[in-house]
């Protein structure tokens, strides 16, 4: 496959064509697109070479990046296209040589009616300070939700919001806030210095891309504590998961100021997976959803928040649903498979429970 700037843009022009997600570029294999979570070649094209690679990486990679590369041997990037979208890209070494895996993002932020997520999760928005975390592994649409609760947050309020991101993805605009975004490697040197940089930037609204290390949540912890609403993200399924990975984080001999720092901050957690749509017609997200009620914070505070599973399934007055309740609606209601809702549930028998009611 020849492959030159405009095959490129090519490329990229038919993964948003497609309604694709990701775009994968490998060595001895044709260029493949993630449609409905499954890969499906490119039509009319050839499998990659060594060559092609190498040409890719020289389109997209600047002196500064090419070093980056060479030294950790991957490299995150953003990429736009005008009138076309924007792209977060991955080059990345395997087998002695490179690959790349892309994802599509939209130039403008979706509407949170568009991502399927109940209306609680707005009332988030309306928080002046605390933690609201969205959890979900690669790919569940994390940094989505986030980018659209940050330009509802946007068109409601005069703030100064700040996001810090591993790279840019969704690019805002000025509305009623004001919006910086800082993009690590570029504006920042990590996720921790740019957090603690941002507390001397006068925000009401931080969003931090993803919670990586002690450092990072011990400040946005603190953040939230002084007045600030945190937005961010964590690698976890479902609210208990996400406490544990927090608390996790810190030596034991701190986890208990941990624990009832936590249990004052928290206002909710947002879990959530993509499914592919029975119709085939492209992808919905199924959501477990927490708020920190007094019950909440209580059990966080007594190191007994493994009891929290009990309190979303029982919680639906407070705006809590448990995922097993939405997979089993959004079946019921013919909108995804029963087989795919079983691979996704962290509970079968709850699962099977719900579907067996005669309302959900």
């Amino acid at each position: 496959m020849d492959i030159n700037s405009g095959s490129i843009n090519d490329l990229l022009k038919k993964t948003m064509k497609y309604g694709a997600t990701d775009l994968h570029l490998c060595a001895g294999s044709k260029p493949l697109v993630r449609i409905n979570s499954k890969l499906t070649p490119v039509e009319g094209t050839e499998k990659l070479t060594p060559g092609d690679i190498n040409k890719i990486v020289d389109h997209y990679l600047d002196g500064v990046r090419r070093s980056e590369l060479a030294e950790n041997k991957v490299v995150d990037f953003s990429y736009s296209i005008a009138k076309l979208g924007r792209f977060r890209c991955n080059i990345y070494r395997q087998r002695s040589t490179y690959a790349m895996a892309v994802r599509a993002l939209p130039l403008e932020v979706p509407k949170f009616e568009t991502l399927g997520l109940p209306d609680i999760v707005k009332e988030f928005t309306k928080k002046s300070k605390g933690l609201v975390l969205v959890a979900g592994a690669t790919g569940s649409g994390k940094s989505t939700t986030l980018a659209s609760l940050i330009d509802m947050i946007n068109e409601e309020y005069n703030y100064h919001v700040i996001t810090i991101e591993d790279p840019l993805e969704y690019l805002h605009k000025h509305k009623k806030s004001m919006i910086t975004q800082r993009e690590i490697g570029e504006d920042a040197l990590s996720f921790a210095s740019a957090l603690k940089s941002a507390l001397r930037e006068d925000p009401d609204v931080i969003m931090v891309g993803e919670m990586r290390d002690m450092e990072t949540i011990s400040i946005a912890l603190s953040a939230a504590e002084t007045g600030h609403l945190v937005l961010s993200t964590l690698h976890t399924i479902g609210a208990v998961k996400s406490i544990d990975r927090i608390l996790d984080s810190f030596p034991t001999n701190q986890q208990n100021q941990v624990r009832s720092q936590l249990s004052t901050v928290l206002e909710g957690v947002v879990s959530q997976q993509l499914i592919p749509r029975k119709n085939g017609k492209g992808l919905i997200a199924a959501s477990e959803v927490m708020v920190a009620t007094p019950a909440v914070r209580n059990l966080i505070r007594e190191s007994k928040y493994y009891q929290i599973n009990n309190l979303i399934q029982s919680g639906v007055d407070d705006g809590m649903r448990s995922l097993e309740r939405n997979l089993a609606k959004l079946c019921r209601d013919g909108v995804i498979d029963e087989k795919e809702a079983k691979l996704k549930t962290q509970d079968v028998q709850l699962f099977k429970r719900y579907m067996s009611m005669d309302k959900i």
